[in-house]
């Protein structure tokens, strides 16, 4: 089994000095969506499931046109929710993540004031993942190592999502204790391929990540994070 975790391209996070919440992908950020859509145009999918934010649907329609497919939005690959600062001076939200950078470990848990908790996030990300992964027929086993039970080995599904979003995905398939600062664990390029694969077990699976934020279908000067 292989799931293939891809990350948004560059979005409009600031238009006019403003905030903008939900924002669209910039112009390079759609140049970076066709180059990903080319580089997995040819890749064969069991299924492409797409965050429900704009800027991970505008990334995924180019790949979704090439490969002939619907778009299929599923709500558990949303990114961590911040706080309701739309249209607000941009210097405000630069300033509360100054402050979440500098807290002492274990506050960062908290998250920004007004937004998502860290630790709530974690949780909401794991649970989606672990439901995702049981409707599919993925099942951790009953032992402290992370083996797992997978009732389609030769499965590939691609989740295009956000940076956190992956990377507390990431963290739940390799059997990583969650940290508050996931983003920063796991370092994911714009339009970045992750790809994590199933390993066999004398008594089940393990998840292995063999790529990592993989941006070689990026010139040099077209890769942001």
């Amino acid at each position: 089994m292989e799931i293939v975790l891809i990350r948004h391209g560059e979005p409009e996070w600031v238009r006019e000095g403003l905030t903008v919440v939900d924002p669209p992908l910039t112009d390079l950020g759609h140049r970076q969506a066709a180059l990903l859509a080319d580089a997995l145009g040819r890749e064969p999918f069991d299924e492409i499931l797409v965050s429900p934010l704009l800027r991970a649907r505008q990334t995924a329609a180019p790949l979704l046109e090439a490969l002939g497919r619907p778009e299929a939005i599923d709500p558990w690959l949303e990114e961590i929710r911040d706080p309701v600062w739309h249209g607000t001076p941009a210097e405000k939200a630069a300033e509360a993540y100054a402050e979440l950078r500098g807290r002492k470990a274990e506050d960062r848990w908290h998250g920004l004031s007004g937004g998502e908790s860290m630790r709530d996030f974690v949780a909401r990300i794991r649970a989606g993942a672990t439901q995702f992964l049981a409707d599919r027929g993925v099942v951790r086993a009953e032992m402290d190592l992370p083996v797992w039970h997978i009732a389609e080995p030769g499965a590939r599904i691609a989740l295009i999502a956000h940076a956190g979003t992956n990377s507390v995905t990431i963290g739940h398939l390799l059997g990583l204790d969650p940290t508050p600062w996931e983003w920063d664990r796991f370092v994911i390029g714009h339009t970045s391929i992750s790809r994590v694969e199933a390993m066999e077990l004398e008594d089940g699976y393990s998840f292995g990540l063999s790529k990592l934020s993989d941006v070689e279908h990026l010139a040099a000067d077209q890769r942001t994070r």
